[in-house]
């Protein structure tokens, strides 16, 4: 029984993700998935791409994600997830894809400059 790891990132969260054949138990830093993700939505994101090719119950899924907040640790879990079964699955990349599952989104927080009060945001200017 091999175990196939790949890694998702989004924003500044990074999970590592191991995927082998199983029961459909989904673990999240040692703790269950419906213990770590309180929300419904996180929690169907997270199983978005195994529900999408019905898959759900044929693997045990392990995931250490760290940095960031629930919404990008997710988002990075979902993408690692993607990456796992497109190594298993070759022939059901194309599915995958065409939901956009295996797009990392670049967009991260934009950094704060100085002489300004936040990235964009200026110090109030007055003329006299």
């Amino acid at each position: 029984m091999s175990v196939t790891a790949t890694i998702g990132r989004r924003k500044s969260s990074v999970a590592r993700v191991f995927i082998k054949e199983g029961k459909g138990n989904i673990t999240i830093n040692k703790r269950p998935l419906d213990e770590y993700f309180t929300t419904y939505e996180l929690r169907n994101n997270i199983k978005k791409p195994l529900a999408l090719l019905n898959v759900e119950k044929n693997y045990d899924i392990n995931i250490n994600v760290i940095g960031g907040g629930y919404r990008g640790q997710a988002d990075a879990s979902k993408l690692g997830i993607s990456r796992g079964l497109v190594i298993l699955l070759p022939e059901k990349k194309q599915d995958l894809k065409k939901e956009k599952l295996l797009t990392r989104d670049p967009r991260k927080v934009e950094r704060k400059k100085y002489g300004q009060k936040k990235a964009r945001k200026k110090f109030q200017f007055s003329k006299r």
